[in-house]
């Protein structure tokens, strides 16, 4: 089976703290057989943390489905070329949008857009080297999506104006992530099935939030975890404990994958 795991809130929680029970879960349903794969909203460029990939997935499966890697090999990457990556800068910083471009490769961020913002400080505190500003790299991005601050009062009709090229999601009234159109977490499992040549009924995800909407609906079996909102636990098919009280590992005991 393919099993596809989340990571915010599922595999290790805001402190980036992974249990043993995940870790051990995973390893041993490897050894029997599953291929397990890390399915992330983040671009490949900020999914770097040693302890996480140090569980040894077998692939990855990351901006929003834009990017798959199986075995370390880049099988999939979907860039955003480079008209469309100038278009987009400049109609979102028209409408006052604080942009992070996000890459396989790079984050790209001006830093003063981001002082003192919480999130923008993290970005710069934990990319280092990996972080380039947007304003001295015009136009030469590699990226596959962007997420940005955007509460303006244009803030729907900016929307409407790229609304050729993206699908939206709102992580709050002033966040939203943009993604090339028709990518999600859940055209990430599909892609991943056709490259490996595996039915979708052979599919397992696990998620927690909102935005694993689309991979807990494509999967032949979703779990949500116990701490997850109560809109994922409605659409899945089961609930397991929380992160923290050995949710995945209770998940796969009742599946009987390890």
């Amino acid at each position: 089976m393919l099993l596809f795991f989340d990571i915010d809130g599922t595999i290790w929680d805001y402190r980036n703290f992974i249990p043993d029970s995940t870790r051990k879960a995973i390893k041993l349903a490897q050894e029997k057989g599953h291929k397990c794969f890390i399915n992330t909203g983040r671009s490949r460029a900020f999914v770097y943390n040693k302890d996480l990939l140090g569980i040894g997935f077998d692939g990855i499966v990351s901006s929003c489905g834009c990017m798959i890697e199986y075995k370390g090999e880049t099988l999939f990457n979907r860039l955003i070329s480079r008209d469309e990556c100038i278009r987009t800068v400049e109609t979102t910083k028209r409408h006052g949008f604080r942009n992070i471009l996000e890459g396989p490769e790079y984050l790209y961020m001006d830093r003063h857009d981001f002082e003192g913002d919480m999130y923008g400080e993290k970005v710069m505190r934990e990319m280092g080297e990996k972080l380039l500003p947007i304003t001295e790299t015009w136009g030469n991005w590699v990226i596959n999506k962007l997420s940005c601050e955007c509460g303006t009062p244009t803030r729907d009709q900016c929307f409407e104006e790229l609304s050729d090229l993206y699908d939206y999601m709102l992580h709050s009234e002033n966040i939203v992530e943009m993604v090339p159109k028709g990518f999600n977490k859940g055209s990430g499992i599909l892609e991943v099935c056709e490259l490996l040549h595996e039915d979708v009924s052979n599919t397992m995800a696990f998620g927690d939030s909102i935005n694993d909407k689309e991979m807990l609906e494509t999967a032949a079996i979703s779990v949500a975890m116990g701490n997850g909102t109560d809109v994922v636990k409605e659409l899945s098919d089961h609930v397991t404990t929380s992160l923290l009280e050995d949710g995945i590992w209770n998940a796969m005991k009742e599946y009987d994958l390890i």
